[in-house]
């Protein structure tokens, strides 16, 4: 799981050339919204130089969508050793997920890389792909996680805008198809504002809340807030250990439960202390 998946334009020189300076736990090179259609070529040979020279963060290629002119393209140019994967927009139905790593596989085999070693992150960014939420993140092995796109969501449900509550449900079915998925939690949404960063730091821990393990940004400004955020506290870690040796000691002593700070221990609060330490450890060696 990761933080911070900050989208980088394809097309712009002056922001490919800071991407190894980027302290986000995620690029997401940007083919896709950022990139004008005259702009396509040009923008997959300077994303591909990037990939190529960068040692260090997972790097992920936000393609054209599987109906548009462009998909075939992005991935016999882009999909190469070094690419963790592709965020793939305006997914709305199963087939969508097929057809994509239909295509991943075909590549994979023609440039020997190991087979289904690509991540497919599909953005829910529709009422119909909202709806099939469960059958794309069962669609195939290669989700590992959802992201949301909550802004042409809300163009497409006809949403005037958003303090949260708007999105409230679509948010939540994420979470639960996640977990319902076995996948790991979703990507919540960008927050537009690049210099609000109280706002973003809000709005992220709302998103913390509510089960989701990271955000999508727009701006480098927005990683340190974000990777904050979504890091445990020493507080909390500390609790977490607490809580794990408690309960075993419990154990050892004829119990199944125990308590800390009040508070009652029993297995599905260790299991939560538990993820709390791995996200933690994974955060440490990043």
């Amino acid at each position: 799981m990761y933080r911070s998946w900050l989208f980088v334009p394809g097309s712009q020189d002056k922001h490919l050339k800071k991407v190894k300076e980027l302290k986000a736990d995620v690029i997401i090179f940007d083919l896709e919204d950022s990139v004008i259609k005259s702009k396509k070529d040009e923008a997959r040979v300077k994303v591909s130089d990037a990939i190529k020279k960068m040692r260090t963060n997972v790097k992920f290629v936000r393609v054209n969508g599987v109906h548009t002119e462009f998909f075939i393209n992005d991935l016999e140019e882009l999909v190469r050793p070094g690419l963790t994967g592709i965020v793939l927009p305006k997914v709305n139905k199963r087939d969508d997920m097929i057809i994509a790593d239909y295509m991943l596989d075909q590549i994979e085999m023609k440039y020997l890389l190991e087979p289904k070693s690509l991540t497919i992150v599909p953005i829910i960014e529709s009422a119909q792909a909202l709806h099939n939420a469960y059958d794309i993140a069962t669609s195939c092995s290669r989700v590992k996680c959802l992201a949301f796109g909550a802004e042409d969501l809300m163009f497409d449900m006809n949403i005037k805008s958003s303090n949260g509550i708007e999105t409230l449900y679509a948010r939540s079915k994420m979470i639960e198809v996640s977990k319902a998925s076995s996948i790991d939690p979703p990507i919540d949404q960008i927050y537009p504002n690049f210099s609000d960063m109280e706002g973003l730091k809000v709005e992220a821990e709302k998103g913390r809340n509510l089960g989701f393990q990271g955000k999508l940004l727009i701006h480098p400004n927005q990683v340190a807030t974000i990777n904050k955020v979504f890091t445990p506290t020493n507080e909390e870690i500390k609790e977490a250990k607490e809580v794990i040796e408690k309960y075993y000691q419990a154990i050892d002593e004829g119990f199944g439960v125990s308590k800390v700070n009040g508070k009652m221990i029993d297995a599905p609060v260790v299991e939560k202390a538990k993820r709390i330490l791995e996200y933690d450890e994974r955060n440490n060696t990043m």
